[in-house]
């Protein structure tokens, strides 16, 4: 039995009609759904706020390319004059390829290849952030092969709860990233044995979506009383790297960020006296409010026990619903005085897992309506895939009334250019 539609009274939900002074509906009539669109003006604005909480600093902000990729994205970033944080020679090769300077790019993750630490020793990037010991051998090893000299912080593991999701916390003792610092300690009493690379900073990145400024100051004061103990004991450090980890607003009335002012001001406290220079790895505070993924109804379907809104947008266009439980508020583009409806919003994917939001209340839809689903211009695009042969979505940059294609939907060629059918056998 079929769930009768229960109206409500109208909604709260504010629609988005435009952003950055275009008008929505009529950018995806021209260019089609599902498509992400950013909007340049919010990201120079967060650029600016938080360049100016760290005015009278000796500190660099080197954008963490992962969250948002595309190069022209990154040409905002070198515009602004900011570095880049990066976690693969494909991550390398973009921001370069922007007019990133290579003495402004840091290398971080886990898991760097011979030939990744190779290509950024011949860019000449400004150091790696090494994540184990094996990592700073091979890391000598390649730069010893090259008569190249690398600069090097080590990442520590402060076992701190940053108080987010658990799959992008990266500061607790169980986590994959960086090292305890009595691992750390020895690699310093060691550094000296190394002869091509230079062993002078720390870096620290404790997890994503923080909300609450308690684990970085706890994170930051470890941090502090570690680079402290290295200065008495005769160990130099030059830099040090406090990561990223600034929360966004994905649901009004729920989220709080955290104010770049008061953040600023918890790493002038921690670090006082420090006379070196401070990296930042900002990215999903830089981009994330400042998209929209626009996709229009397809149909809505009644269930027996619920109700579907079903989208043209999915899973494989944005993951962090299905992959983090994620909220992303979601708004009709059109003003509306209809009634209220609650809905299951999902994708076409054949997963049960291609949902954008449970039980989520919006004016009553139609076939045809077009939807923004926000803040979803960090960890949407850069984390889209072609599951169910679904080209990817286009991107576009918006700029006080004005557009740009930034990238054009994948067609179905393109999609499948790489493939072939077993014809050149061979034998390794």
């Amino acid at each position: 039995m079929t769930t009768p539609l229960k109206h409500g009274p109208p909604t709260a939900i504010e629609p988005q009609p435009s952003f950055d002074g275009v008008d929505l509906q009529a950018l995806a009539a021209r260019l089609g759904t599902p498509l992400y669109a950013y909007s340049a003006s919010a990201i120079r604005q967060r650029i600016g706020e938080l360049q100016a909480a760290l005015a009278g600093l000796d500190a660099t902000l080197c954008y963490a390319v992962k969250a948002n990729s595309n190069r022209a994205i990154l040409a905002l970033m070198a515009a602004a004059g900011l570095g880049a944080d990066i976690v693969s020679a494909g991550e390398l090769q973009r921001a370069l390829a922007a007019g990133i300077p290579p003495d402004r790019i840091v290398f971080s993750g886990v898991g760097k290849t011979d030939e990744e630490i190779g290509a950024a020793l011949a860019a000449g990037i400004a150091r790696f952030n090494v994540e184990s010991l094996d990592e700073l051998h091979a890391i000598e090893r390649v730069a010893q092969a090259r008569q190249a000299m690398a600069r090097a912080a080590v990442r520590i593991n402060p076992d701190v709860d940053a108080l987010t999701h658990a799959k992008i916390s990266t500061g607790r003792a169980e986590n994959k990233f960086g090292v305890s610092i009595a691992e750390a300690r020895r690699w310093f009493a060691e550094r000296r044995q190394l002869q091509h690379v230079q062993l002078d900073g720390l870096h620290v990145h404790i997890g994503s979506q923080i909300l609450d400024l308690t684990p970085f100051r706890l994170a930051l004061h470890r941090v502090a009383a570690f680079w402290r103990e290295l200065e008495q004991a005769g160990h130099p450090v030059a830099s040090i790297d406090v990561g990223g980890g600034l929360g966004v607003r994905y649901r009004a009335g729920h989220d709080t960020p955290v104010a770049a002012a008061d953040y600023a001001q918890v790493i002038r406290e921690a670090l006082a006296g420090f006379g070196g220079r401070l990296l930042l790895e900002p990215g999903r505070y830089l981009v994330a409010e400042a998209g929209v993924l626009l996709t229009r109804v397809l149909r809505i379907k009644e269930g027996t026990e619920r109700r579907f809104l079903v989208l043209d947008a999915a899973m494989n266009d944005l993951q962090r619903p299905s992959l983090y439980d994620a909220w992303h508020d979601i708004v009709p583009v059109a003003s509306t005085e209809g009634p209220a409806a609650t809905y299951d919003i999902v994708g076409p994917v054949c997963e049960t897992g291609d949902t954008f939001a449970r039980a989520r209340v919006l004016p009553e839809c139609r076939p045809g309506d077009l939807l923004a689903i926000q803040g979803t211009g960090a960890y949407g695009a850069s984390m889209a895939s072609t599951y169910n042969s679904r080209p990817l979505a286009a991107e576009v940059l918006l700029d006080h009334g004005r557009y740009a294609v930034i990238r054009r939907r994948q067609t179905l060629e393109e999609m499948v250019a790489g493939e072939q059918s077993a014809q050149d056998w061979a034998t390794p």
